[in-house]
């Protein structure tokens, strides 16, 4: 039986929730230029993906963080992901937001959190962290006592996972840009020289620029 961070890297590649160009990066809103792009809302298409993904969720959730009171998914993408996860374990759920909404009360957490309540937190991917910390701070500000973070897809970036140690927040992920690499190998969808590049890419994304590319528009 497949591993399922392996299984997961499988359907995410082949639902096109993972894209991968090394020879025609994309654009992050961090100003990176990338030969990698995950868009996981993708998988709420596919109920068998997508099921897939709230299971092993709630799964995880119970064995390593069983007494969660309350399940928030990081917005926006996690809060689907988190809501079913929720749903499933007949847990209240809640998404937050990294910054306020420009009108009406300018909520940073949307659902009811209590003081001294124990939440998990949903996040579809894992890549600087900025987003994760924020949220991680919004709730602990509101009283919430955070016990841990489930992520769908790690791009294991250090500076991530330095800055989540260093807040003491444990981190369970389904699958990684490794596992990843590997996968995409396997099945013949990547080149030796393309995945040279993307680990390239890898140590130094901030900085990296793709051959014959100056410029990202």
């Amino acid at each position: 039986m497949k591993k399922l961070d392996t299984l997961l890297a499988e359907k995410l590649m082949q639902i096109s929730a993972i894209k991968l160009q090394p020879d025609s990066p994309f654009a992050w809103a961090t100003g990176w230029n990338s030969p990698i792009y995950t868009d996981l809302r993708m998988t709420l298409s596919y109920p068998e993906v997508r099921n897939l993904i709230k299971v092993e969720m709630a799964r995880l959730i119970m064995e390593n963080f069983g007494d969660t009171e309350v399940v928030a998914g990081i917005a926006t993408g996690a809060i689907a992901h988190g809501a079913l996860v929720a749903d499933s374990l007949a847990m209240p759920f809640v998404y937050v937001r990294s910054t306020p909404k420009d009108h009406g009360l300018e909520n940073l957490i949307e659902g009811d959190i209590k003081p001294g309540q124990k939440v998990v937190l949903i996040e579809d991917q894992l890549s600087t962290g900025n987003n994760c910390m924020k949220c991680l701070n919004t709730v602990r500000e509101a009283g919430g006592i955070v016990l841990g973070v489930i992520v769908i897809f790690d791009y294991q970036f250090s500076r991530a996972s330095k800055a989540l140690r260093r807040a003491k927040l444990p981190v369970i992920t389904l699958t990684n840009f490794d596992t990843m690499i590997d996968v995409a190998m396997d099945s013949g969808n990547l080149s030796q020289a393309d995945a040279d590049t993307l680990q390239q890419w890898h140590s130094d994304p901030e900085n990296w620029t793709p051959l014959g590319f100056d410029t990202v528009d």
